[in-house]
């Protein structure tokens, strides 16, 4: 079975799922702009905070699709960039970027989950060594535990260890499926759907709670968030695999899609309550402030932590990964 190590958009069909995202994106942009110069200038309403939201998407979501229409080995580097930074922002939060061996060796192992994702399988043939890249935290965690040995350290070393592991474990190797992702034959239709279907539902989350939220969600963890809001982010999410249903590829059936909607609409939200609480214990607003009106790259991309590991799951355990990267 010969690799798939061609550009995921060397394909018709990936084209043309590339093109009809393009397409929506496109004008989605366009409503939402229109939208926010008829509050402002019509109907008088303060949007500066919107506006700034607004202007950060304009610059991430051209980042983004340019780095999936240059292809896999782009892709998979893009993604392994972002969880260096993410990792940048959570060790400066936490502390951790105190103990520059333990901030070092996280790093490395942020970058040897990018290359498990990058290379090719020696038992297989594939593009990706899901073998190494699923073991990565057993080798991850072994590693950092040995540090504090090497270093004959005690004092300090078993909440320095944690913060370590956990920032490998979420950041790096987690969020790491989403570059994986780009080593299937339908890398262009997965991902944008991902990307595109967890940011609706943020959105989703949003509308609904303005509009019928009242009872708080999780009042000590993110105040603004509703279960109103978190119900009709459910609802989006699980209409959403029968309305981009051209993302999927043949036999994608209703399970897989409920199965989609769930991990979405559920998952991503858990991802975000997860960025929310350690905020709260760290008594910061933002992880850091990379992105307009985003804050850093951890609060864009909490939810795709959770949903990617989830989505690429469902696929291996359906399909399995190799014949979904077989050409």
């Amino acid at each position: 079975m010969e690799p798939y190590l061609l550009s995921p958009l060397s394909a018709a069909d990936a084209k043309d799922i590339f093109y009809q995202y393009l397409l929506i994106v496109g004008s989605l942009l366009s409503i939402a702009g229109v939208a926010l110069v008829v509050a402002r200038f019509v109907l008088k309403r303060d949007v500066h905070t919107v506006w700034t939201r607004y202007l950060g998407w304009l610059i991430m979501l051209p980042i983004v699709l340019g780095a999936i229409w240059l292809g896999r080995v782009w892709f998979i580097a893009f993604i392994t960039l972002l969880s260096i930074f993410g990792f940048k922002e959570f060790a400066r939060a936490t502390g951790l970027y105190r103990d520059w061996v333990m901030t070092v060796f996280v790093y490395l192992g942020i970058l040897c989950v990018g290359a498990a994702s990058l290379v090719v399988d020696p038992w297989t043939g594939m593009a990706g060594w899901y073998s190494l890249f699923r073991d990565m935290p057993v080798y991850g965690i072994v590693v950092l535990l040995t540090i504090p040995i090497a270093r004959n350290r005690t004092t300090g070393q078993l909440q320095t260890v944690a913060l370590a592991i956990l920032a490998f474990i979420y950041i790096g190797w987690m969020f790491g499926h989403l570059g994986f992702l780009a080593n299937t034959s339908q890398a262009v239709g997965f991902l944008l759907y991902l990307i595109l279907a967890v940011e609706i539902a943020d959105v989703s989350a949003f509308t609904f709670g303005k509009l019928l939220g009242h009872r708080k969600l999780r009042s000590n963890i993110s105040p603004n968030k509703t279960i109103a809001g978190a119900l009709g982010a459910i609802a989006v999410s699980m209409a959403l695999p029968w309305v981009l249903g051209f993302s999927f590829p043949d036999g994608f059936g209703t399970t897989q899609k409920i199965l989609t909607g769930l991990i979405v609409g559920i998952g991503g939200q858990l991802g975000d309550l997860t960025m929310s609480f350690i905020k709260r214990d760290l008594a910061i607003k933002d992880m850091g402030h990379a992105i307009p009106g985003h804050g850093g790259i951890l609060d864009r991309i909490d939810s795709l932590v959770y949903t990617a590991p989830l989505f690429m799951q469902m696929l291996q355990a359906f399909y399995g990964l190799d014949a979904l990267r077989a050409e």
